[in-house]
Parts: structure tokens; sequence; C-alpha cells
């Protein structure tokens, strides 16, 4: 059984590890040219969210994800609170559907398929790691409360 001192300087440091992947994630997704396949990158605040989400409780994982959102939100110029929420796929094609294909622009079904589905393709691999970090840390900073 561990001290209050000791489990709440554990949460501490979680939240911070959690905070500190949220901005190297947001580094990597912004960063220009990097990990670039034509026009299609790969998310990863989305992954992020999406593993806090798993791992930690409804609220805090809630909270969380949104955060992630309001950073993607936030660099990627666009509304507040737009990609605050959703999954890879149906974030870029309601995104897709109402900046590119409603109005009218020419170019917009290429658009999905060179861009959208392969962005969506991806951000499989980015998943994979970006759970396996958070997994680790939340098994890091797991706090013994002595019940079995």
């Amino acid at each position: 059984m561990e001290s209050r001192r000791k489990r709440s300087r554990s949460q501490i440091i979680k939240w911070v590890c959690y905070t500190l992947l949220m901005l190297l994630c947001t580094v990597l997704q912004t960063t220009p040219g990097l990990f670039q396949l034509g026009d299609a990158k790969p998310l990863w605040l989305l992954p992020l969210a999406l593993a806090v989400a798993v791992e930690e409780d409804e609220f805090a994982g809630g909270i969380f994800g949104a955060v992630c959102g309001l950073m993607w939100d936030y660099t990627a110029g666009r509304t507040v609170g737009m990609l605050a929420l959703g999954a890879s796929l149906l974030v870029l094609s309601l995104d897709w559907l109402f900046f590119y294909y409603m109005p009218g622009y020419s170019g917009a079904v290429e658009r999905y398929l060179w861009f959208v589905l392969p962005t969506a393709v991806l951000t499989i691999p980015v998943c994979a790691l970006v759970f396996g970090c958070v997994r680790r840390i939340h098994a890091e900073f797991k706090i013994d409360n002595g019940i079995v």
C-alpha cells in the first residue's frame, strides 16, 4: 500500500508524461514533410487521445481527448472545437465532405482518394506506437491501493 503523497506524486508525473507525449505528437503531426507520403501525413494526436481514454477513467480520458482535439484545432488553423473528438477516417471524411465536396471544389474526389484515405492508412502504425507508449506510462505509474 502506497502513501498518499507517493500516489499523488505518481499521478502528477503520469499526467506530465502524457502532456509531454501530447506535445511530441503535436510536433510530429505538424512538422512539414515528416512521415509524408504525397499529401498525406499520419495523425498523431487522435490515437494519443484514444489511447489515454482507453487506459484512464472516463472523465480524465474525456478531458485529455478534448485538450488533444483543441491542440489539433489550434495547429491545423481550424475553428476551435471542430476536431476535438472523433476517429481518423470519420473525422477526415467529414472534414472532406464539409470543406471540399459540399462547396463544390474541383478535384474533391481525388483529394479523398489521394489524401483522406492514405492519411487514415498512415495513422494505423502510429496508433500501435502511441498505444504502446500510453500503456507503458499507465503501467509505470499505476496506483497500488492494496486491494486484490
